[in-house]
């Protein structure tokens, strides 16, 4: 049963006290009207509990805006959202619609940095080689919205919403990322489930990082990363000294990456989150390690972009053509499919901050 307004309600109960769900939960479609994000669709979902999020329809289903009780969870950049219409689609052009929010799909084709590679599995003879920009296409591709809703099942109510996005071309990659996104009435959090299926007819690489992206207040000065690691190292001319403990805004910051060797729960479940024990407040994800068998923090503490990305993905920070010479790069045969899991959501108090931290601890043993 639902936990709304400080105690448990059945279907019948809440049916009583209001005419229509939406008065205290549900999914609703809207089109923004102004700026760049003009004519994206956006489902806005809220559970009840001042727990509620944007699902970006028009950028990959991602998740934009995420708040409990108007409280920011995600990061917003300077950018803010964009329509996919305006994507630069080589070397950086990434950053020219990343508006960040709080979930960000990397892939579905490539993810991680700048590559070239071969393309001779196409059987095209004009393009021996493709190039990659940052982190793929799949971000600023417009799904098909397939569904969404309210389902009861008995006194449980789930929030569902469901779309596919395609990257694809002649001569080339044919990959389809089939998403729905699961909210419980009642409860703080989300349940992501992606399947990416080649539907083409050619051996196609797949890679996927999913970047959740935390920002102010829940990061700000003295604020804790916990994740659920047994080793880390820096991916570049920093130290891991206190890599865990958040600092200030820093005028000139240059952005700092740390790569994990995962731990992990019986089950292959890995739990990690930013929290803020001054406010009593944080973000988590949990995903699995046999899906997602890498994880970096992203931790960019500069004036104005003021964000720390917490990002499990299929391949490790070197990127594709590492994973193609250690054999690790993932390349779907047709109709071959891949699934994967990941939970978001809210740390709310200081009892579920310890209960979170006393996980951590335990799956990093």
């Amino acid at each position: 049963m639902p936990d709304l307004f400080g105690r448990s309600w059945t279907r019948e109960e809440l049916a009583r006290r209001v005419g229509r769900l939406e008065q205290v939960a549900g999914v609703r479609l809207v089109t923004l009207e102004d700026g760049g994000g003009r004519g994206v669709r956006v489902l806005e979902v809220r559970t009840g509990t001042g727990f509620g999020f944007d699902v970006l329809v028009d950028r990959a289903f991602d998740i934009g805006r995420c708040e409990l009780r108007g409280v920011p969870l995600a990061w917003t950049s300077a950018v803010g959202v964009e329509g996919p219409w305006y994507y630069e689609s080589e070397g950086l052009g990434f950053f020219r619609t990343f508006g960040g929010g709080l979930l960000t799909t990397c892939g579905i084709e490539h993810s991680l940095f700048m590559a070239e590679d071969t393309a001779a599995q196409y059987h095209y003879p004009p393009k021996p080689t493709e190039t990659f920009g940052l982190h793929g296409r799949v971000s600023n591709r417009p799904a098909r919205l397939v569904g969404y809703g309210e389902r009861w099942k008995g006194d449980e109510c789930v929030l569902w919403a469901e779309g596919e996005t395609q990257v694809a071309t002649v001569f080339g990659e044919q990959l389809v990322i089939r998403r729905r996104i699961e909210a419980r009435v009642g409860e703080s959090r989300l349940h992501v489930h992606d399947v990416v299926e080649n539907v083409g007819h050619d051996r196609t690489p797949h890679m996927l990082l999913y970047h959740v992206n935390a920002g102010f207040p829940v990061v700000d000065e003295g604020s804790e990363l916990l994740v659920a690691a047994t080793g880390v190292v820096a991916r570049g001319d920093h130290s891991t000294d206190g890599y865990r403990t958040l600092a200030a805004p820093a005028a000139g910051f240059v952005e700092q990456v740390f790569e994990h060797e995962l731990g992990g729960e019986p089950d292959g479940s890995v739990p990690t989150g930013i929290v803020n024990h001054r406010l009593g407040l944080g973000v988590y994800q949990v995903f699995r390690k046999d899906q997602l068998p890498h994880h970096f923090v992203w931790r960019m503490l500069g004036e104005g972009t003021y964000v720390v990305g917490i990002e499990p993905c299929t391949n490790r920070t070197a990127g594709r053509l590492d994973a193609r010479e250690r054999g690790e790069l993932i390349e779907l045969d047709a109709g071959e499919s891949r699934s994967y899991d990941l939970e978001l959501g809210a740390l709310d108090g200081t009892a579920a901050i310890a209960a979170f931290t006393d996980r951590v601890s335990a799956a990093a043993d």
